[in-house]
């Protein structure tokens, strides 16, 4: 072990320091913008669960059976509205996705199309050749509610003209600094939420709120609805890819550092060796003398 062994492990320890400054700068960005995120995925929590109480409180409605919305076609052409991250170095947080996607997806009974939010789904689904409706949604981080409001209106078109027959969104729930889950949820076709008692014989025409049909007001509501919905897991899915690469930075820290102490311990073992040569060497040249 000589002179060429010690510049090797010092080039080491200058890839790992210079790595370790990346993942730190990393880590305090993903930190920051988690705040941020996870305040207005917490925000809009409560407009989701308003929504979806006013949805299935209108579907429970007899006379909503028939409406266009709440139709159950046979062999439905399933699209999944996909939501992944726009970068890597999140730990599993895209690949969790994709599996849970591929395992719904193999479930379906009739044909499967996509609907690819962020650049990885589009690059993932892209690669794989796939069927996807559009690729235009490549941004997650500039997706607003207008944008959101206009992808519901898409997607309640689809449906209605028959380029779908059901529509699943696919995201990551944020759960805590350190929990994020792949989740799921059916937009379309619409379903009552299990009727509590007392609701059965409930008449849309007895309650002065509505004052059109059915129909017509859920074509009014519908977008709204499904825009609402895809903005929610847009901000659960930032908010956990936030979590994720936050996690995954953390974690490289750790091991940077730990690679970092094994490569110094090794550092000097190696200079100790090369240290005790040479004294050998001196003592051994003065005994021949």
């Amino acid at each position: 072990m000589g002179s060429a062994s010690l510049l090797e492990i010092k080039r080491s320890i200058k890839s790992v320091q210079s790595t370790m400054q990346i993942t730190k700068a990393m880590e305090l960005v993903a930190t920051s913008k988690l705040r941020r995120a996870k305040e207005r995925a917490e925000q809009t929590r409560p407009y989701h669960k308003a929504l979806q109480e006013a949805i299935a409180q209108i579907i429970r409605y007899e006379s909503t059976a028939g409406t266009s919305f709440a139709e159950q076609r046979k062999n439905p052409k399933t699209c999944f509205i996909v939501v992944a991250g726009e970068r890597g170095l999140a730990g599993g947080f895209n690949n969790n996705i994709f599996r849970l996607t591929a395992a719904l997806a193999e479930k379906c009974e009739g044909p499967v199309c996509y609907l690819p939010i962020g650049k990885k789904a589009i690059e993932r689904f892209t690669y794989e050749k796939k069927e996807i409706l559009t690729d235009e949604f490549v941004n997650i981080s500039s997706f607003g509610v207008s944008k959101s409001l206009s992808l519901g209106n898409s997607i309640a078109k689809y449906f209605l003209d028959g380029t779908i027959d059901r529509a699943v969104i696919v995201y990551t729930e944020f759960v805590s600094m350190l929990s994020q889950v792949p989740t799921h949820s059916t937009i379309l076709p619409l379903s009552p939420e299990p009727e509590s008692d007392g609701d059965e014989n409930v008449s849309l025409d007895d309650d002065p709120i509505y004052e059109c049909p059915p129909d017509d007001m859920l074509k009014q509501i519908v977008p709204n609805y499904l825009g609402g919905s895809i903005y929610i897991a847009l901000c659960e899915s930032f908010a956990a890819e936030c979590g994720a690469r936050r996690t995954a930075m953390n974690s490289a820290n750790k091991n940077a550092e730990e690679m970092l102490s094994n490569l110094s311990l090794s550092f000097n073992r190696a200079r100790q060796a090369v240290i005790t040569q040479e004294i050998t060497e001196i003592v051994s040249g003065a005994d021949a003398l």
